[in-house]
């Protein structure tokens, strides 16, 4: 049959298109992924190159106090958080005691203050010329080196301010996992003759296993990734290290070989917590069982209560306290001309972030439906390593390549043309704003993959059917549907950029402060009633999506509406 008289086939007239587009998005995705990972490979190719001299000083000095420190640091919070989170997950899941229900929303609030913050409130409570101790020597008579007083800017404080604000991600994902248990299993453990802890710690708690070490794994990386809380707390850590080496010792090679060998704890414990995930393996129950509360009388009502409110009030309500009593009696003017322009530069920052990071999720998780293949879930899975890597080090691997990008050009147009570019992507907002979507690109990723997973297949068929092209089927069909998970991605992208410290610190162009910034500068200089107004201004912004997460946590149990 001649290609005239062929009949018309409209599948096989769009295939040749179709099959360009999604070649296209595929190679987009591949070229984002290529970008995402780019600072991390310039931080280990940073191991190859010799620093001037401050390396071998820092291997022969303060090495082995980064080490130590950021391992015994991380010991304590791993311990801690995991206490504490799963403790009270299991409290307000299987248990009934006076407030149960206020208490699984509001133990997840502490997640709203970054450590830094709370570290500004109790530094002022506790340390020497605090309220607590001025109170002491006061009712005593005391002298300042007649008691002993625990050190608040110490490893072992530092711990405690990491624990009361992350313990919420063990909270959060460990009450996932007991309300998502079927009683089948439960049920038979007490008909063996197991209590009710006994069964927690046999069944419930062994069931929960993978998603209590993610909690763990992620409260790990929020504290290695850490530099405000440690270096307000004199404590020498990686993250300090690598600042310091940057800024105060100008040698950007030893900056980022420190940065490489934080970046290797932090994939080692990458390693293990996908290790400890894989191990696990579950029995789905045919049929959901709910399981059923027990009631606790007496005194361990009253000691459920205490449990619960302890992190509820040390890990929020007493900090912010604290910190609205020092912003009403000597903090500065929120609405003043210099905090509208730090509040304009955080919600610029956090806006642009949010919307490119979001818009760059959508291309990576589109491709890869329209396009499975090795490819497209490599680069999706390249893509969300940024998580796992603390700001820090991220900004270090983007300096380095785009210092050299900007002096190469600025010596060839001095050179050929006698005129100088300057630094035209060093310490700008754009490279701040990559830096910011290589950082959270996993949470927008793993949220819009969500989305994209409850709508069927079958819509994608119908709209391809009437005609529409994969753009349009994105903007029609998929958008109003994914507007929730889209929506979600963005606002914690936002919060989560608004409390960003070391990124913003070392990127940050000229003269551009936010408030994290100015919170730290004006901590640093001991001024901590004038830090607690951009303080409060940023715990405020972060309530929103702990709310927000934490209803979507309640509607996730089997059955519910």
């Amino acid at each position: 049959m001649t290609d005239a008289a062929r009949p018309f086939d409209p599948q096989t007239r769009r295939a040749a298109p179709r099959a360009a587009r999604v070649s296209g998005l595929t190679l987009a995705a591949l070229a984002l992924a290529a970008a995402v990972i780019g600072p991390i490979l310039a931080v280990a190719a940073s191991l190859l190159q010799q620093s001037e001299g401050t390396w071998a000083h820092l291997a022969r000095t303060l090495l082995p106090v980064y080490v130590g420190n950021t391992l015994l640091l991380g010991a304590l919070v791993a311990a801690g958080t995991a206490a504490v989170g799963v403790g009270a997950a299991w409290l307000v899941t299987m248990c009934r005691f006076p407030f149960r229900r206020q208490f699984e929303w509001a133990l997840a609030l502490p997640l709203a203050l970054p450590a830094y913050v709370i570290a500004y409130a109790y530094t002022d409570l506790l340390d020497h010329p605090g309220a607590v101790q001025s109170a002491l020597r006061a009712a005593f008579g005391w002298g300042p080196r007649d008691y002993w007083f625990p050190e608040i800017r110490s490893v072992e404080g530092a711990a405690v301010m990491f624990v009361l604000v992350l313990y919420p991600y063990v909270y959060l994902l460990a009450r996932t996992a007991f309300l998502q248990q079927s009683a089948c299993a439960f049920d038979v453990a007490r008909t063996l003759g197991f209590g009710p802890w006994g069964a927690f710690a046999r069944v419930a708690a062994p069931m929960a296993r993978p998603a209590i070490a993610t909690g763990v794994a992620l409260a790990l990386m929020e504290t290695l990734a850490d530099f405000g809380t440690v270096a307000h707390f004199g404590v020498q850590t990686f993250a300090t290290g690598i600042y310091r080496s940057w800024f105060a010792l100008g040698d950007r090679v030893a900056a980022a070989q420190l940065s490489a060998c934080l970046m290797a704890f932090v994939l080692v414990l990458v390693a293990l917590e996908r290790t400890q995930r894989r191990a696990a393996r579950y029995c789905p129950p045919g049929v959901f069982h709910e399981l059923q509360a027990f009631e606790l009388r007496g005194w361990r009502r009253w000691a459920a209560f205490g449990l619960c409110a302890a992190p509820v009030t040390l890990g929020f309500l007493a900090p912010v306290a604290i910190l609205l009593h020092l912003s009403l009696t000597d903090g500065h003017n929120l609405f003043g001309a210099r905090y509208v322009r730090f509040a304009l530069n955080s919600l610029t920052l956090a806006g642009a972030a949010a919307v490119v990071t979001v818009a760059a999720a959508i291309l990576l998780s589109y491709a890869e439906r329209l396009a499975p293949g090795p490819a497209t879930r490599a680069a999706n899975r390249v893509a969300a390593m940024g998580y796992a890597i603390p700001g820090g080090v991220i900004a270090v691997g983007m300096l380095i390549p785009l210092a050299a990008f900007d002096n190469a050009l600025d010596g060839w147009m001095r050179a050929n043309l006698g005129v100088s570019t300057g630094l035209l992507l060093t310490g700008s907002i754009a490279a701040l704003v990559f830096a910011y979507m290589v950082r959270f690109m996993a949470v927008a990723l793993q949220t819009v993959e969500a989305g994209f997973g409850r709508i069927t297949p079958s819509m994608d068929h119908a709209a391809r059917a009437l005609g529409e092209s994969a753009g349009g089927a994105l903007r029609r069909v998929h958008a109003p549907m994914l507007r929730g998970a889209l929506l979600t991605a963005a606002l914690i992208v936002f919060v989560d950029v608004m409390k960003e410290l070391p990124a913003t610190l070392i990127m940050r162009p000229f003269n551009f402060d936010t408030l994290a910034v100015q919170a730290y500068r004006l901590a640093s200089d001991e001024r901590l009633a004038q830090a607690s107004t951009p303080a409060l201004a940023i715990v405020a912004a972060g309530l929103i999506p702990v709310l927000l997460l934490s209803a979507q946590i309640r509607r996730s149990r089997p059955g519910s509406h």
